[in-house]
């Protein structure tokens, strides 16, 4: 009991002011679950996509909704954030209320798509802003303008984390952050999020609620990996790994059904493949990446912007951030598809790859994310387009 009292009390005041739109988007859940109307969370398919998904359709569940859907693009076939094909699939849903969740600050094509079917968009993200917001009816994003809340480095799953607590404030129901706080925690790590102050208290507070985790996949996880909550650094190495899954197989990501799975024995056995699936990619990283370093090592321009169609994608974020160190340039990997091609961007400290990629927007499909950190989609045809553009933003 002390626990639960001593984290929602401390992360209570974290935040100075709130976090446009935080309250309107409460109400609005709210609101749907009254009138049990159909709700779609559409998260994207990494850690703090998934974190962000949970703590969600957790506190939805716990006030009563019924008709949750949730659903993860594929990275390889679908790319990052909404897309033509996730909507075709779920157009039958429609009309519903569609939340994304570490995605859709950068989908206004998309969005527009998603009301047309019968939908109201709500977009709830952390990554940077463009000049044109799509038109959802409800925004939350801490980098939006206007936004006065200290809250522009969290993750997506820290915004939801608070997004929670003002829908169980609201509806006047007790809730139990440390079921939420491990999430956000774990969110917060593997988004590699500054560990500035709200941050630092999502760690601490997460880390020490996983003492005490309810959930079979952590406990399993905890016990076969000998973790023994030092800290970010052990959470990362010993972890981490296992949990960092982006693919998604009918919609839903590996990662979400682990931890949100019931029987310890079966949490179990995922816990040990999951954990052997991370030692089989960290060693074919490497070799990826020793291929891809030896063929750019003597390059002497600006950027490095590479691909492949034997680089999976799940690979090219980690390529591109070893890259990025050592070669201290902008580095765009990403894996040639038959007709498009889907990558990660890095960039050093001092130069904002999505303002870059916004200059050349024209010669991509999507593209978003943070300044040191983006994603992109190309069609094949303008790949050569796309990296004389980008290499001209660096010539000036």
């Amino acid at each position: 009991m002390h626990l639960r009292t001593h984290a929602s009390l401390h992360f209570q005041d974290v935040f100075m002011a709130e976090i446009k739109n935080l309250t309107k988007a409460a109400n609005r859940i709210l609101k749907a679950i009254a009138n049990r109307e159909r709700i779609i969370l559409y998260g994207d398919s990494d850690p703090d996509g998934v974190s962000s998904v949970l703590i969600l359709e957790e506190t939805m569940r716990a006030l009563g909704a019924k008709s949750v859907k949730v659903y993860f693009p594929d990275r390889e076939t679908e790319g990052y954030g909404i897309n033509g094909g996730a909507m075709r699939v779920l157009k039958r849903y429609a009309p519903a209320l569609f939340i994304t969740l570490d995605c859709g600050i950068t989908n206004i094509k998309e969005t527009e798509i998603a009301k047309k079917m019968g939908f109201e968009v709500m977009i709830v993200d952390h990554h940077k802003v463009l000049a044109r917001l799509p038109k959802a009816s409800i925004i939350v994003d801490p980098k939006q303008k206007g936004d006065k809340s200290s809250a522009k480095e969290l993750a997506c799953a820290g915004i939801v984390y608070k997004l929670a607590q003002n829908i169980f404030k609201l509806a006047q129901k007790q809730w139990e952050p440390e079921r939420f706080l491990e999430l956000a925690a774990l969110a917060t790590i593997a988004d590699q999020m500054p560990t500035e102050q709200e941050n630092e208290k999502i760690i601490r507070e997460g880390l020490g609620a996983l003492r005490y985790t309810k959930r079979p996949a952590f406990k399993e996880l905890i016990n076969l990996t000998g973790y023994n909550h030092g800290g970010s650094g052990e959470f990362r190495e010993k972890l981490l790994p296992a949990l960092n899954v982006w693919s998604a197989r009918r919609h839903i990501n590996p990662i979400y059904e682990f931890l949100t799975e019931t029987s310890a024995a079966k949490a179990k056995k995922m816990a040990q493949s999951f954990l052997r699936q991370a030692k089989e990619r960290k060693k074919e990283l490497r070799d990826i990446y020793e291929a891809a370093d030896a063929r750019v090592a003597f390059s002497k321009e600006p950027i490095i912007f590479e691909g492949d169609s034997s680089w999976p994608l799940v690979f090219s974020g980690a390529m591109a951030s070893r890259l990025c160190h050592k070669y201290k340039k902008p580095i765009f990997i990403y894996k040639k598809g038959r007709k498009e091609s889907p990558g990660a961007a890095r960039t050093p400290r001092g130069i904002d790859v999505v303002e870059m990629m916004d200059e050349c927007k024209k010669f991509m499909i999507t593209y978003g994310g943070h300044p040191q950190a983006g994603g992109f989609r190309a069609k094949n045809k303008d790949l050569d387009k796309l990296k004389a553009c980008l290499l001209e933003q660096i010539a000036r």
